[in-house]
């Protein structure tokens, strides 16, 4: 196979990056060529996105990326091709784009206060039980749903004002090329979409007074939306490459390129994966979606991934947790790197006080320290009393709501899973690697870290058909990227701990 360049944009919550992958021989090559913070900010008391921003970034990123392909000498020859490029992101998030392809405001931050209460609102007019057996998906106040039917009733000239709903890896798509479609596992973080028919569920979107006329198609991961706009390429000095859509919600892009070789127990899979990061996501890869009391008890959730395939999983506050720690930290005067942080709670007491990840007040920005104080406080136990302290419960708390959320699994699913696959940029905290592998005694496989660059790069060798199935996609991170196995240990002082976190969840 002669070389393919590829360029993923991949865009978490707190960075993003650019990223040029080479595809040749059966491997993958990956070189990072742009990555910047992911800006955001205030604007009328509203947390927001700064999408302008944000744009320039991409297409700085798709110049730098393209320019490494030109001919150095400039002569026109020979100048190797830039064969697609494709965006993922976080979910939920939107934009409102008007009847002239103007954008209408910059898109709210989920995080923002304003759908504090909105889940409530939205179930007097669709009952919470039936909103789930309608859409399959874990209740989140900040689900795209939960915005808008916010916004309908805060903003309403905003959203009567809007022809097209497009979430952000879809704008950013519509930005490139001009074309608007929803791509499916981006769509599926919505809470808007009939995850059987993997379209609108438009009944229940108008009972709820939605305008189902804003929604674009959906359509498949590794779909082409489009070439990129003759403005954009002179600007950018590119050609008009394709743009595809990978699985754009970065956590389907992050489970494609999952090295798992697991087998099968009544058709579904003995291994499970975590996309580590800001959020940490954890759950199987299904052939359809599975949706019973069960799962609305445990509040787990069915999203969309490649090859129509279901991500059945659990959302879990993540590293978020040590991020705004760090934030706070530095408003204090203390820079710490995050291996720095790791480094000190790798030295800390062990097994002190443990937290729920998923306490609401734990979502909201500012002064994590503090927040974790008050939860110990209110649960009668030892607040951490140093910062490497802080980092450890933050950690320990994270690995023990992993060993939670396997046994929910192993209880929907009715099987034992033999093995933990961690991708993504947590995986390169070898502490909480093994403090999983401790809490859940399982295996865990820690890799490979760029997972959702790479899902994104070979999704898009699958569309151009330089890649049969996700089958072969995997194969090929098998050939090319190292992993980490991290084995089980301290079984007992695990259990012990599991039991007071078990305890301390009931109380708080």
């Amino acid at each position: 196979m002669s070389v393919r360049n590829y360029v993923a944009f991949d865009l978490g919550a707190e960075s993003g990056r650019a990223l040029l992958g080479r595809l040749a021989d059966g491997k993958l090559a990956l070189d990072e060529k742009h990555r910047f913070p992911n800006p955001n900010g205030r604007i009328n008391g509203h947390l927001h996105w700064n999408l302008l921003q944000q744009w320039e970034e991409l297409k700085t990123g798709l110049r730098k990326a393209a320019g490494d392909l030109a001919d150095p000498h400039h002569t026109g020859a020979g100048r190797p091709e830039v064969h697609g490029i494709g965006v993922d992101t976080w979910g939920v998030d939107f934009g409102l784009v008007g009847p002239e392809g103007d954008v209408l405001a910059n898109p709210f931050h989920y995080r923002d206060a304003m759908t504090e209460g909105a889940m409530e609102d939205a179930f007097k007019l669709v009952p919470r039980d039936e909103m789930f057996r309608q859409t399959g998906l874990q209740f989140m106040r900040f689900n795209s749903l939960f915005q808008l039917h916010t916004l309908l009733r805060t903003k309403p000239t905003l959203v009567k004002a809007a022809k097209t709903l497009l979430f952000m890896p879809d704008l950013f798509n519509f930005l490139f090329t001009g074309v608007a479609k929803a791509e499916f596992s981006i769509a599926s973080t919505s809470q808007m979409l009939d995850p059987t028919a993997r379209d609108w569920n438009r009944p229940m979107l108008e009972r709820l007074g939605i305008p189902t006329a804003i929604l674009p198609p959906v359509v498949p991961s590794g779909t082409r939306i489009g070439t990129l706009r003759p403005d954009v390429a002179f600007e950018l000095g590119t050609a008009e490459v394709p743009v595809i859509a990978p699985a754009c919600h970065d956590t389907g892009s992050a489970v494609a390129a999952v090295p798992a070789r697991g087998e099968m127990v009544n058709g579904t899979p003995d291994w499970c994966y975590i996309s580590s990061g800001t959020w940490s996501l954890m759950g199987v890869e299904l052939a359809n979606p599975l949706i019973n009391d069960k799962v609305l008890k445990y509040n787990y959730t069915n999203e969309g991934g490649v090859g129509g395939t279901t991500r059945f999983l659990k959302n879990i506050m993540g590293l978020w947790l040590v991020q705004e720690c760090r934030r706070h930290w530095l408003r204090e005067g203390y820079d710490h790197s995050y291996a720095e942080l790791t480094d000190m709670a790798l030295r800390a007491r062990p097994f002190g006080a443990v937290i729920d990840p998923d306490h609401a007040p734990f979502g909201s920005p500012g002064d994590m320290p503090g927040k974790i104080d008050r939860f110990c406080h209110d649960t009668k136990q030892r607040a951490p009393q140093m910062r490497s302290e802080t980092v450890r419960c933050c950690l320990e708390s994270l690995a023990l709501t992993y060993r939670a959320t396997l046994e929910g699994l192993e209880d929907v699913l009715g099987h034992r899973i033999k093995t933990i696959h961690i991708v993504g940029g947590g995986s390169r905290n070898e502490l909480l690697n093994q403090m999983t592998a401790d809490a859940c005694q399982r295996p865990v496989v820690a890799g490979p870290v760029e997972g959702t660059a790479i899902g994104n790069i070979l999704v898009q060798a699958i569309a151009t058909g330089d890649l049969k199935s996700l089958a072969d996609a995997r194969e090929v991170v098998r050939r090319s990227f190292d992993v980490k196995v991290f084995e089980p240990s301290n079984q007992r002082q695990w259990e012990d701990h599991y039991g007071r976190y078990k305890a301390v969840l009931k109380s708080a």
